[in-house]
């Protein structure tokens, strides 16, 4: 292919590439397989997904909190309602028919009604939360060959054929190739998957595809993408913010990539609508949607040692500069968090400005008082993972395209990336994917589901979080916690703790309690009992959520918070 002269290369740049050109085409790649890797990279990572979900539900282990809870309210909508959950509005003692609009601002739920129009069923949002993951896949690698790519659709470096390069291409190739394989079998998503289900399912593939369409420079799409994540939930448009700030440091005079154009308006128009669109929709959602759905807008406030609320967080940082080092070194497991989060990823993402996106949401976590926050054990690391890993890539394809020393070093931070996310990976769920064991129930957890197939359909039942998910779709069904609500039957455990309870005596204590006012032992097996309400004594205690409720706050046992990988 003859190659241009008499043009200087800042010229070339900015020409739009040659017939021949590689291009990053629809399926993250330019190769003819491209579009049957994509295939095959996202039916690995839904078919990984899901089975960490389904694991979880064959050993009994997800529960009210959160799948029974999203159960719930996924049904109202399919029903054409609002989203209420009894389990949540009983535990935290909201008033009757509170929404969960009014506990986390997330409409986008409503997306899923027509999978329960086809199955309403918990294990349903097992199926629609993998399949959302798997949607991240063809956007991250895309996301490779964007940043593998020259602006002017070459890989080559400097001195090389750029276009006509077919080495080249293949490597933009492999790149994306690899990175939809560490994103589909990343440690965060089988995190995420062991969780059941959360509306972080939805933010990951957005996120991405707010960032790739970015790098593509089609800003309605990424300005769609931008507002469907401040509709995830309440904090996201924090992140969005962010990311448009990141995108106006990129188009400063200065700050461009070579070859990058210097006068797009829209980019301009798009950074700066992101950087006071996203915190004014997550401030919106918070200061007045929220309450308008009956919530409380600082119910999830929980930085005590920072301030009860933003005006008090303004003065005392103010006062004191350093309360927001100490609030994040409080607890050795935040700084290790942060070391693990970057370290496990050879520190790459801080060379990246796509990082800074993640601020709202470290920030969130590290300042946080809520021990279940600090963990890597939950869903949060996922929606991380779309910017580390974006991160990752920015930094590993500039050094890619310099060419040369730079080249190699690139080709070998990146394999050690890849072989040190799988390793994770493998170490933090996969083994107990292949292990035959950790499919089956505990003699306690099958005991639970035993019991709960003596409750007839309809009945009012308070049960054992574990259980919760198996009675969600017949019964009418609340968490057994601090209070006793009167219901017809009791199913619990006597001598193992579980959620929300700080010591397995408590719950012994209420089976006494229960049983000497008014309830009868029904069948009791492995350590659990179900009890049947006979009379109308009333028992000490109980209480049922009214219009008048005071919302109560999660209490966690002392003994959470020691451990990373340990929620």
């Amino acid at each position: 292919m003859p190659v241009e002269t008499g043009l200087s290369p800042s010229t070339r740049a900015n020409r739009p590439p040659l017939p021949g050109a590689a291009r990053p085409s629809a399926s993250g790649g330019a190769g003819p397989l491209a579009g049957r890797r994509t295939a095959v990279l996202t039916l690995l990572c839904f078919a990984v997904t899901a089975a960490c979900g389904f694991q979880q539900w064959s050993a009994v282990l997800l529960g009210g909190f959160d799948l029974g809870i999203f159960h719930q309210g996924v049904a109202g909508y399919a029903h054409l309602g609002l989203p209420v959950s009894p389990v949540k509005s009983y535990h935290h003692e909201f008033p009757p028919g509170f929404s969960l609009l009014g506990d986390h601002f997330s409409p986008i739920l409503a997306a899923l009604a027509p999978l329960y129009w086809l199955w309403e069923d918990p294990r349903a949002l097992i199926l629609g939360q993998a399949l959302l993951l798997a949607a991240g896949v063809p956007l991250i690698r895309r996301i490779a060959v964007h940043c593998f790519t020259r602006p002017d659709g070459g890989t080559g470096g400097a001195g090389e054929a750029g276009p006509a390069d077919a080495a080249q291409t293949r490597a933009a190739d492999l790149a994306a190739d690899l990175a939809g394989l560490v994103y589909g079998l990343g440690w965060p998503l089988l995190a995420a998957g062991r969780g059941g289900f959360h509306e972080v399912a939805f933010a990951v593939p957005l996120i991405l595809l707010m960032l790739e369409r970015g790098l593509a420079r089609r800003h309605g799409t990424a300005a769609l993408a931008a507002a469907l994540l401040c509709a995830t939930k309440e904090d996201l448009g924090l992140l969005v913010g962010v990311h448009g700030l990141v995108l106006l440091w990129r188009g400063r005079p200065y700050g461009r990539r070579r070859g990058e154009r210097s006068g797009d308006r829209r980019r301009l128009v798009h950074g700066v609508g992101l950087l006071v669109g996203g915190p004014l929709a997550s401030a919106l959602a918070i200061v007045l949607l929220i309450p308008a759905m009956g919530g409380q807008p600082d119910y999830y406030w929980v930085y005590g040692p920072i301030g009860p609320d933003a005006a008090s967080t303004f003065t005392n940082l103010l006062g004191d500069p350093l309360l927001l080092v100490r609030a994040a070194t409080d607890a050795a497991v935040k700084p290790l968090l942060l070391l693990w989060l970057f370290g496990t990823l050879l520190l790459l993402p801080l060379r990246s400005a796509t990082t800074l996106c993640l601020l709202p949401l470290l920030a969130e976590r590290v300042l946080s008082d809520n021990p279940n926050h600090w963990s890597i054990a939950h869903h949060y690391d996922a929606l991380l993972w779309p910017v580390l890993l974006t991160a990752v890539l920015e930094v590993l394809g500039r050094l890619h395209l310099r060419g040369g020393t730079h080249r190699r070093a690139a080709h070998g931070l990146g394999a050690t990336v890849v072989a040190g996310s799988l390793l994770c990976s493998l170490l933090l769920g996969g083994i107990s994917l292949l292990t035959p064991a950790f499919w089956r129930p505990s003699a306690s957890n099958a005991a639970l589901v035993r019991g709960a197939g003596l409750i007839p359909d309809g009945a009012l039942v308070e049960a054992d979080n574990q259980v919760v998910p198996r009675l969600v779709g017949r019964t009418d069904v609340v968490l057994v916690d601090a209070a006793p609500r009167g219901r017809d039957y009791v199913l619990i455990r006597s001598d193992t703790r579980t959620f929300p309870f700080q010591r397995a005596e408590e719950q012994a204590e209420r089976i006494g309690l229960l049983l000497a006012h008014g309830y009868r032992r029904l069948w009791a097996e492995d350590g659990v009992v179900l009890l049947h309400r006979e009379g109308e004594e009333p028992v000490p205690g109980a209480r049922v959520p009214g219009a008048d409720s005071t919302p109560v706050k999660e209490i966690v046992p002392t003994d959470v918070g020691h451990n990373l990988f340990k929620g």
